[in-house]
């Protein structure tokens, strides 16, 4: 991985942004604007990182808030290892499967305040890693999240677009239609866009610190405004929620050490996926050829059915992780792949009660600093909009992550009071002689796995730089969004020849936009230790910038 341009034919033109000294890529241009600015002022990569997270959950509060969950790993020079930090947050102790089936549920449903039955976890999470790895006074980096919050930001095309595409669904919560239309309208593009409530709830966390939240009075406003529309959160739900530290999984793909987070997310999926393809000649495939995404596909079908037996909070089951990471095993897996037939997901073993996985909505970020120091972070409030449930006086968007579990005792991701659910999320680095290489992550649900892999094998095995990975035309197999559809979508930059050639294997192809959402909004820096040089890209999919100095 050297940063070279390679000339690719199907992007946009834009180069990838280099720089010397340190660097931040977020899916937005304020938010990377923002972790600048905290790095100019002698922050750490984590700084820069909570404060982009914190201007997120303002310009961008549809993909990412206060009201969601984090996942990050963290490389400190001093350090000399990844350290992995779970901040997703628990159920509530009321939140039970005969909670929801005294109301004649059947599934939880993806919205309102009783999708809302998992504790926050970001606050806490941001709380955990300035204590660490933080060099800024902890209210510094909330400044700009404070002052766009408060005195408005001008609301981008993207933003404006998902306000109008789920209206509906905005308009059924009072607090909730208030915070996103004007005179019942969507904000113009261009529009001065206020949110008073939220500025205040920033604020407060900012002056207060993290406890403000979790046994302050925002979080009496929280619990209050959920109780009152029915909500199973209680006050001791958010005093006893804490992050954890945890042992991030890895693999090796040709010479680099990948490390992701270890379930309850879906890291491990990515993990397989690698060492499925590793034993592949992808070089001689060529990339964007039928055999390119044929290959794959059908790796991210064996992977995701181990995933789908064994991905939920593992204080609740011991799940084989040497056995599903060993090369052996990808060897095994390998094997079952038939490069001229597309194999349908039902004949894969997927072990008993699979669990399925709809997508959500996410920001990922990445950073470094001048020191070293390097973060790859990932936050969410899970669909567009998550719970769509404001409570009143907050400015705050309510995750539905609960939403995913399963009211079913037998399946692995039964809800249970104090239990973390399955989680999409996944924020990666790339190691090499043990010194971080490559940052990368995505939104886009089960997307994320492949899209890491895409960017991966693009940059190792094709030779493109971070800007040119990004951009190359993407796949996506399996549900996203809620969708149900298991076919295989590709950008409408994908060749003819090749979607008709995958066809002709047996694959469902579907032909999407040329610069399709749904195929997530990843970053990247790339980290040239020959050169001194950091080399970052981000997506034209979305509003994000990699900036540095």
């Amino acid at each position: 991985m050297d940063g070279k341009q390679t000339g690719y034919a199907y992007g946009t033109g834009r180069p990838p942004t280099i720089t010397s000294q340190d660097m931040i890529a977020t899916s937005h241009y304020l938010a990377s604007a923002s972790g600048l600015d905290i790095l100019s002022r002698g922050g750490s990569a984590v700084d820069a990182c909570i404060a982009a997270n914190a201007t997120l959950a303002v310009v961008y509060d549809h993909m990412a808030g206060l009201g969601g969950d984090l996942f990050a790993q963290v490389w400190d020079p001093g350090e000399g290892s990844v350290r992995a930090l779970n901040g997703s947050g628990r159920s509530g102790e009321r939140a039970t499967i005969d909670a929801y089936r005294a109301k004649g549920w059947s599934e939880i449903e993806p919205r309102g305040p009783l999708a809302a039955n998992t504790v926050p976890g970001v606050v806490d999470a941001w709380h955990q890693l300035h204590q660490r790895y933080g060099k800024l006074d902890w209210s510094a980096l909330f400044q700009h999240a404070i002052v766009y919050a408060g005195d408005g930001f001008p609301v981008s095309r993207k933003f404006r677009d998902y306000i109008a595409e789920y209206a509906d669904t905005l308009r059924r919560y009072r607090e909730t239609e208030r915070t996103f239309f004007r005179n019942g309208l969507p904000p113009a593009t261009g529009a001065i866009f206020r949110q008073p409530d939220l500025a205040r709830s920033l604020r407060a966390i900012a002056e207060q610190g993290a406890q403000s939240f979790y046994q302050g009075e925002l979080m009496h406003r929280i619990v209050s405004g959920l109780q009152d529309q029915g909500g199973l959160l209680t006050e001791d739900d958010f005093a006893s929620h804490t992050s954890d530290w945890v042992e991030p999984l890895r693999t090796t793909y040709h010479g680099y050490e990948v490390t992701e987070l270890p379930p309850n997310t879906q890291g491990i999926a990515t993990l397989m996926l690698l060492n499925i393809i590793e034993g592949m000649d992808l070089p001689s495939m060529g990339d964007g050829a039928a055999d390119y995404y044929h290959l794959m596909t059908e790796a991210v079908k064996l992977a995701f059915a181990d995933r789908d037996r064994w991905v939920t909070d593992p204080t609740t089951i011991d799940i084989p992780f040497d056995q599903l990471l060993s090369k052996d095993y990808a060897a095994e897996r390998r094997r079952a792949i038939d490069m001229m037939h597309a194999r349908p997901a039902k004949e894969i073993e997927a072990g008993v009660h699979a669990v399925s996985a709809p997508g959500g909505d996410t920001v990922y970020m990445a950073a470094v600093d001048r020191d070293g120091q390097t973060c790859s972070l990932i936050q969410s409030v899970y669909f567009e909009f998550g719970s769509a449930f404001i409570p009143a006086g907050t400015g705050i968007l309510l995750q539905n992550r609960g939403s995913f579990f399963q009211l079913d005792p037998d399946h692995p991701n039964a809800l249970a009071p104090h239990k973390r659910t399955f989680h999409t999320i996944i924020p990666a680095m790339a190691l090499h002689d043990g010194r971080p290489s490559l940052l990368f992550g995505s939104m886009g649900g089960e997307g994320q796995p492949q899209t890491q892999a895409a960017m991966l094998t693009r940059m190792l095995d094709f030779g493109y730089n971070p800007q040119e990975a990004i951009e190359a035309p993407r796949w996506l197999y399996g549900r996203t969004w809620g969708e149900e559809s298991r076919s295989l979508r590709l950008e409408g930059r994908v060749p003819d020849g090749v979607a008709t050639e995958l066809r002709r294997r047996g694959h469902d192809v579907t032909m999407l936009e040329d610069w399709s959402d749904k195929m997530g909004h990843a970053q990247a820096i790339l980290i040239d230790r020959t050169e001194g040089s950091l080399h970052g890209g981000a997506d034209p999919r979305g509003d994000g910038v990699a900036i540095g100095h």
